[in-house]
C-alpha cells in the first residue's frame, strides 16, 4: 500500500525495493517468506530489489551497519528518501528517521495516521491479495496462519488485534494487486512454531 500510494502521487521516482534477508534461512526477516518469492514479487512490480543480508541472531548494531552501507551507496547515486509502510508506531518511526538523518536522508510515511481498519478495507477493495505467513501465538490462534487477508479474515480477528497487524500480531506476503503485472503463484507448506511465533512456509510454483 505504501508503494501504491507513492506511485499514485507521481511525486517521486522509485529506484528500488529494499528488504532484509536472513542469511541462514534465505528468507525475509520476520516474515519468513522465501527469497525467491520476493524476487518474483519485485519482478511482477517491475522494480529491482536490494537485498540486505543479516544473520539469524542479528543485533541492532549488525542490522544498522549493513543497512547503512546499503543506503550510503543509494545516496551516492542520488537517492534522498526511503519509503516505509508504518502507520502509527511512533518509536519505530523515530528509530528509522534517526538512522536516516545520520546519513542526510529522510523517511517517507505515506500511510501514516490512517485508520488501520479503513486501510485494511481499502487494501481489499483495491484488489490487493495477501496471505499470512507469520502470527504471534500469544495473541492469535494457529487458524489465522496461511490465511488470505480478506473480509472474512478481518471479521474473525479478536478485538485486541490490529486489523493491519501493526503491533506485530501477524505478517503477510502480498501476491497480487493493481500494481502487479502477474499474480505470484505459491502453495502452502509446513507450519511450525518458533519462539512463540507460528510460521507458514510458502512454496513457489509457476516460476517465470
Amino acid at each position: 500500500m505504501a508503494l501504491y500510494e507513492v506511485q499514485r502521487s507521481q511525486r517521486y521516482e522509485i529506484i528500488s525495493l529494499l528488504t532484509t534477508i536472513t542469511n541462514d534461512y534465505d528468507r525475509v526477516s520476520m516474515h519468513g517468506v522465501p527469497r525467491i518469492l520476493v524476487e518474483q514479487q519485485a519482478k511482477s512490480l517491475g522494480l529491482p530489489i536490494e537485498e540486505v543480508f543479516i544473520s539469524k541472531s542479528s543485533s541492532n548494531e549488525e542490522y544498522e551497519s549493513k543497512m547503512k552501507g546499503t543506503l550510503i551507496r543509494f545516496k551516492q547515486n542520488g537517492v534522498s528518501s526511503v519509503v516505509f509502510g508504518d502507520v502509527f508506531l511512533e518509536e519505530v518511526r523515530k528509530y528509522r528517521e534517526n538512522n536516516l538523518s545520520k546519513l542526510g536522508m529522510r523517511g517517507l510515511f505515506p500511510l501514516w495516521g490512517r485508520d488501520t481498519a479503513e486501510l485494511g478495507r481499502s487494501f481489499i477493495a483495491l484488489g490487493f491479495q495477501a496471505v499470512t505467513t507469520c502470527i504471534d501465538s500469544r495473541v492469535l490462534g494457529k487458524k489465522f496462519l496461511g490465511r488470505v487477508f480478506n473480509k472474512q479474515f478481518l471479521t474473525e480477528l479478536p478485538p485486541n488485534v490490529d486489523p493491519e497487524g501493526e503491533n506485530g500480531e501477524f505478517h503477510s506476503f502480498v501476491f497480487d494487486g493493481p500494481i502487479f503485472k502477474k499474480r505470484i503463484a505459491y502453495t502452502l507448506g509446513k507450519k511450525v512454531l518458533r519462539d512463540s511465533f507460528y510460521f507458514c512456509d510458502l512454496l513457489p510454483r509457476g516460476r517465470g
